[in-house]
């Protein structure tokens, strides 16, 4: 259990994924995270599934998000919602941030 319970962001060390993609764990508890992904335009989210609930915001930029085979284009200010193990992805169009939300916590996104 976390017991810092104010987060800085300029504390927080960006983890680069490769590909133009880098993410910050902003906070976590066992039952949510928060994390802030920020995408190079060009970059891609690989199609994936996990058994965690999602729903991201984009904080800013432009990203084809591919959800169970059905794309949309969303911008800045929209969201979307995963349910667990359901197919997804994201190509970024405009260089931007995401804030992903997960149910219960990524613990493989915690470095031991």
């Amino acid at each position: 259990m976390v017991t810092d319970y104010h987060v800085k962001e300029k504390n927080v060390e960006w983890e680069d994924l490769g590909g133009g993609v880098s993410r910050k764990v902003l906070g976590y508890q066992p039952n949510l995270m928060v994390v802030k992904v920020n995408f190079k335009k060009g970059s891609v989210g690989t199609p994936h599934k996990h058994s965690h609930e999602q729903i991201s915001y984009v904080l800013k930029g432009k990203f084809e998000i591919e959800i169970d085979n059905k794309k949309e284009i969303l911008e800045e200010g929209d969201a979307f919602i995963v349910p667990p193990n359901v197919l997804h992805g994201a190509v970024c169009l405009e260089d931007g941030t995401l804030i992903d939300t997960f149910s219960p916590m990524r613990e493989d996104f915690i470095k031991k």
